[in-house]
């Protein structure tokens, strides 16, 4: 059923009030001691999609060329929207009063509804975003105060005004009571109405490339490089990929029905498919698209090689599991086919073949499992129950258990609060490990290579390394045997590096959290000429050439921070908290 979208009042000191307008009640009843989310109000047709159509404000809406391109976007995400949901959001294709040269889109949802009832923002954002759809720039953010808002301060040459609405979700019939609008002054500048004038577009900025993927356009191989930061051609820069084998990547994720984040991760894998997964991750980091899609983006193209190999059929089904723990299974065997040659296109098909009858080509196919096991265990502390989901992870993989009151039935022993932690850092020097590490709170042990060679007479000094390192580890054993929370300072850039400490905690029941702090080459070589023990540079780049960072599920793994530049975690994986709060 067709709905048209309510009238937002105005909110008691807006500006752009008009005669027929509808103001919102004073006091604001309906916002007060509430959680509200300020959004930017943009400068366009207020415009609804559905499953099976569009239309603007009004139900009849007639054809009009600003509305060509957004009934585009709704044959890409249609699919997506389930029946009797709709989006709402503003048509800024065309140019109405103000004039954009910077946006992410030609079309912005703001609310989406399942028929009576507008979700709450955070599932909104989330939903949207998952369809490739951004959402309003966020100005605020809090419990209502209405002399914060009314100190809001907006550019009206370039913003027409902001929309106040309840962080939670509310029904239709309260709308009046939960959004309101803050308009500028004379917001209508032009002396022709803009569906009368010719149609003029708004321009889009370096980020549009990114959301045209994320909502299933085709892949602008140009326009997502400068998007992402990456100049083609460089000297050094690896080859960037076709727009055969970019095509193809894309054809085959659309198949599989992906979209959104996942959509772009797969796409942007393949782009970058032949630049060195940790320096991608770093790269990718750096930049705007941040930590969560960079380092999906780099173990998507660290681990698509291996379905392009013969693997042993009784160890696939282990193998698989543990990848869908990385990585989409899905958008990794697309990646894996659209790059390789014949006799590993074969292996990938293969591949395919085993992990669809094991149930393990779906968006999400761990979740049921980590779902359950949250459920009972809610109560748990966070600590015990992601060591839980890492135990019972693997059981899985080794074909142990499958259903989560087995996978509860698996973990009893792993929920004693009271079990050790290694906290196990990884990354190049320089890259902030220690700093990062040493703000940690309840640490109860620190254990550092650089401070037993210091101990030795210098920290510079390589040639007792098997020494130190036994020293460490013995000093790491018994501060595990202790108990509480051990940091183990090292570079650890390697599988076989961390497994030395990562056995050393196998055997003391320790859950094990990899720090992974991934800078990107230029500021390493910054920091690390600022440092007051500066590694030499060969030392440097060896280390970069060496470092392969852990990826989720590998090994004696149980969960992984990522730390960015800013010394602070931007991402984590392992963790059992919800779809989307982790990878």
């Amino acid at each position: 059923m067709r709905t048209h979208y309510p009238r937002t009042p105005h909110l008691p000191w807006s500006p752009g009030v008009g005669g027929d307008d509808v103001r919102a009640a004073a006091g604001m009843a309906g916002l007060a001691g509430r959680e509200v989310v300020v959004t930017e109000k943009l400068d366009g047709e207020n415009t609804t999609l559905y499953s099976d159509g569009s239309h603007a404000r009004s139900l009849d809406s007639a054809h009009h060329p600003s509305r060509a391109w957004v009934k585009g976007l709704q044959g890409r995400i249609g699919a997506g929207i389930p029946a009797g949901w709709r989006i709402c959001g503003e048509n800024v294709y065309a140019r109405h009063s103000l004039p954009y040269e910077d946006l992410d889109s030609w079309f912005y949802g703001f609310s989406v509804w399942d028929d009576e009832r507008c979700l709450d923002w955070d599932r909104t954002v989330r939903f949207l975003r998952g369809l490739g759809v951004p959402s309003p720039r966020v100005l605020w953010r809090g419990t209502f105060d209405e002399r914060a808002l009314r100190k809001l301060r907006l550019d009206t040459t370039r913003q027409e005004g902001y929309v106040v609405r309840t962080v939670d979700g509310f029904a239709r019939a309260e709308f009046g009571r939960c959004v309101a609008k803050w308009v500028r002054g004379g917001h209508v500048q032009t002396d022709t109405h803009w569906m009368y004038a010719p149609v003029v577009p708004n321009g889009l900025g370096p980020q549009a490339p990114l959301w045209a993927v994320r909502s299933g356009s085709d892949a602008d191989v140009a326009g997502l490089l400068n998007a992402v930061g990456v100049e083609p051609g460089e000297p050094g820069e690896p080859g960037i990929a076709t727009d055969a084998e970019v095509g193809e990547a894309a054809a085959r994720i659309d198949g599989l029905g992906r979209t959104g984040e996942a959509r772009l991760a797969g796409v942007l894998a393949a782009v970058l498919h032949r630049v060195p997964r940790s320096r991608l991750a770093a790269m990718l980091a750096a930049g705007p698209v941040g930590m969560p899609l960079a380092r999906r983006v780099a173990d998507l193209v660290g681990l698509y090689p291996a379905l392009q190999r013969p693997f042993p059929d009784a160890e696939r089904r282990a193998g698989l599991v543990r990848m869908a723990a990385a990585a989409d299974l899905g958008v990794l065997h697309a990646l894996a086919g659209a790059t390789g040659d014949p006799g590993a296109r074969e292996c990938v098909e293969w591949s395919a073949l085993y992990a669809e009858e094991a149930g393990l080509l779906g968006a999400a196919p761990l979740e049921p499992l980590r779902g359950g096991l949250r459920e009972a265990l809610a109560g748990l502390g966070a600590d015990a129950a992601d060591r839980c989901w890492a135990e019972a992870r693997e059981a899985f993989a080794r074909g142990g258990i499958s259903t989560p009151k087995e996978a509860v039935a698996a973990t009893w022993r792993w929920r004693d609060p009271a079990l050790p932690q290694l906290v196990q850092l990884c990354g190049p020097s320089g890259s902030g490990k220690s700093t990062f590490a040493r703000s940690l709170p309840g640490v109860t042990a620190y254990v550092s290579l650089d401070d037993l060679r210091e101990a030795r007479g210098s920290r510079a000094d390589q040639r007792a390394n098997p020494e130190v390192l036994r020293e460490g580890l013995d000093r790491l054993d018994a501060a595990l045997a202790a108990g509480g929370t051990v940091v183990w300072d090292a570079t650890s850039l390697t599988e076989q590096q961390r497994g030395l400490a990562g056995a050393v905690a196998r055997r003391r029941d320790a859950l094990v959290t990899q720090a992974v702090v991934l800078v990107e080459e230029a500021e390493l070589l910054r920091r690390n000429g600022a440092r007051a023990h500066p590694v030499p540079p060969q030392v440097l780049a060896a280390q970069l050439h060496r470092f392969s960072p852990p990826y989720p599920g590998q090994g004696l793994t149980h969960r992984i921070w990522y730390i960015g530049a800013g010394g602070t975690v931007e991402d984590t994986a392992g963790t059992i908290g919800r779809r989307g709060e982790d990878g």
